[in-house]
C-alpha cells in the first residue's frame, strides 16, 4: 500500500511507526472551535495541520474518516469549569441569541477552511446535537463509580485513575488549587472536572437541558468523547489538536473515555504548536490576533498563509509577521509562474521524485523538506510535462494551489493608484511615483517597470 509512516505521538513523546487499527482505513478526530467569536489565524493553523495529515494518509492510499466537532455549548471562560459559558457571554454582549451566535461563527469558520483549501471532514459533529449521547456517557461513568455530585454539577473523580495526567506529564501530587485549575472547595481533587454543570439557581440559560441530575448543560470535555465514540468507535487511530489542549482537555478526554470503555481511546495523539505574534501567544483574550479576513483585506491570498505555515514543522512554534507573509506570497507566486511556463501538455509524473516526496511527508509530515524538494524539482532539466505532472502530485498533499494562475482581481482604488503613478512617471516625478510604488507593495502588488517614460 505505501512506504512506512512515522508520526510523533505526544502520549509517548516519541516518533512512532504508524500502524492503523484496520488495514486500509484510518479514523481521525480533530478538536474543533468554540464558536463564540471569529477564529484567528493561530486557531486555523491546527486545521491546516490536520488537513495535511489527512491528505498524507489519502496520498498513501488510505480511506480516512475524519470528524471535526463544533463546540456550541459548555466551554466556560476558564478551561477548569469556572466562569461563564463563552457562547452565552458573547450572545449577551452582542444582544443576539446563542443560536444566532453559534450559527454565524460556525459558518465563518467553515468558510475560512474553504479559503485555505482544507478538505471538509467526513462528519461535522455539533455538541448541542448530541446531548443525549453525552448524558448517556455520564450515566455509564456514574454506574462505574467514577462520578460525584456537588452543588454546581457532576464531576469526574480523577483519583480513581492511577495514570491520570500522563499525556501532559502532570505532577498530580504537587498540584494545588490556583495552579492549573480554579479553586472549587467542593471538588475532591484539584484535577477533577465537570461532566455536567447545573444551570445557576434563579437564572435561566439560553442553552440548558433536563438530565437525571438536574437542569443544566454538558461539560466541555465530555462532548468530544461522546461524539468521537459515536462516529469512530471506542478506539480511534489519531486524535489531533493544539498543544494548549494537552494538559486539560485532552487529558480529561482520555480519563473519561478509557474509564468507561477500559480501552485505549486514541492510539496516536498529535499536537500542533502555537502561531505567535511579536514573539508571544496569539489569543483572543490578549486582543493581539488577526483573522483570515484581515489578511484578505490587505490583499493576501489565503493560500499564501497556508504556504507560510507549511514552511515550518508543525511541532515548532511559528512567529507570524507581515514580512514573513510577504515572503510566502512572493514564493508561491513565483512557483505558480514557473509552473504556468511548463505548458498544458499532459504526462505521467516522475515516480522517483514522487517517492522522494512521499518520504518527506511520511516522516512526521515534514512539509518544510517537501517544499524544499518542490523548489528543487522546478529547476530540474526534465521534460516540462513530466515536471508539471510531478508537481501536481505534490500539491495533492500541500494543497497550495500550485496549478492556479496568478490572476488578481484589482480594486478600483488600486487602479486609481496605478493610474496616478503612471501620470507621475510621465511627468518625471520619480520620487512621488516611487511612494505610490511602495504603497502598492504594501497592498500586495509588485510593480515592474519595463522602461522609464
Amino acid at each position: 500500500m505505501s512506504d512506512e509512516i512515522k508520526l510523533f505521538d505526544t502520549y509517548t513523546r516519541s516518533k512512532r511507526l504508524f500502524v492503523p487499527l484496520e488495514s486500509g482505513k484510518i479514523k481521525v478526530y480533530t478538536c474543533g472551535p468554540t464558536v463564540y467569536d471569529y477564529p484567528h489565524i493561530g486557531n486555523l493553523r491546527a486545521y491546516v495541520f490536520a488537513d495535511i495529515l489527512r491528505r498524507m494518509f489519502e496520498f498513501n492510499g488510505y480511506d480516512v474518516t475524519h470528524v471535526i466537532n463544533i463546540t456550541d455549548v459548555g466551554h466556560l471562560a476558564s478551561d477548569a469549569d469556572e466562569g461563564e459559558d463563552k457562547v452565552e457571554a458573547s450572545a449577551r454582549e452582542q444582544k443576539r441569541s446563542a443560536l444566532e451566535i453559534t450559527k454565524f461563527y460556525a459558518e465563518i469558520f467553515k468558510q475560512n477552511l474553504i479559503s485555505l483549501n482544507i478538505e471538509s471532514p467526513t462528519v461535522w459533529s455539533v455538541a448541542t446535537e448530541h446531548i443525549a449521547e453525552q448524558i448517556a456517557l455520564v450515566e455509564r461513568l456514574e454506574k462505574l463509580g467514577y462520578t460525584y455530585k456537588t452543588s454546581d454539577g457532576v464531576y469526574f473523580d480523577t483519583s480513581k485513575l492511577s495514570d491520570y495526567g500522563h499525556l501532559g506529564r502532570l505532577d498530580i501530587n504537587g498540584m494545588m488549587f490556583g495552579a492549573r485549575v480554579e479553586e472549587n472547595r467542593e471538588k475532591r481533587n484539584p484535577t477533577d472536572f465537570a461532566l455536567w454543570k447545573f444551570s445557576p439557581k434563579g437564572k435561566k440559560r439560553q442553552m440548558e437541558w433536563d438530565s437525571p441530575w438536574g437542569v443544566g448543560f454538558p461539560g466541555w470535555h465530555i462532548e468530544c468523547s461522546a461524539m468521537a465514540m459515536k462516529y469512530l468507535g471506542e478506539t480511534i487511530d489519531v486524535h489531533t489538536g493544539g498543544i494548549d489542549h494537552i494538559p486539560i482537555h485532552h487529558t480529561n478526554e482520555i480519563a473519561q473515555s478509557e474509564a468507561v470503555t477500559g480501552k485505549q481511546f486514541a492510539r496516536y495523539w498529535m499536537h500542533v504548536a502555537f502561531l505567535s505574534v511579536d514573539g508571544g501567544k496569539m489569543a483572543k483574550s490578549l486582543a493581539n490576533f488577526f483573522t483570515l479576513q484581515d489578511l484578505v483585506d490587505k490583499g493576501y491570498d489565503p493560500l499564501s498563509f497556508r504556504y507560510l505555515l507549511l514552511t515550518a514543522k508543525y511541532r515548532a512554534s511559528l512567529n507570524f509577521t507581515w514580512k514573513s507573509l510577504d515572503g510566502a506570497r512572493e514564493a508561491l507566486s513565483s512557483l505558480r509562474e514557473r509552473i504556468a511556463e511548463l505548458g498544458d501538455n499532459a504526462s505521467e509524473p516522475k515516480r522517483e521524485l514522487v517517492e522522494e516526496f512521499r518520504g518527506c511527508i511520511n516522516d512526521d509530515l515534514n512539509t518544510s523538506e517537501a517544499i524544499a524538494l518542490l523548489w528543487k524539482v522546478t529547476g530540474l532539466p526534465i521534460d516540462p510535462a513530466v515536471k508539471k505532472a510531478t508537481i501536481a502530485e505534490f500539491d495533492k498533499v500541500l494543497g497550495v494551489g500550485l496549478m492556479n494562475k496568478n490572476e488578481v482581481d484589482i480594486s478600483e482604488s488600486i487602479k486609481i493608484l496605478i493610474a496616478n503613478r503612471e501620470a507621475l512617471r510621465k511627468e518625471k516625478k520619480w520620487e512621488e511615483a516611487d511612494k505610490i510604488r511602495i504603497e502598492l507593495g504594501a497592498c500586495g502588488f509588485k510593480v515592474k517597470d519595463t522602461k522609464k517614460l
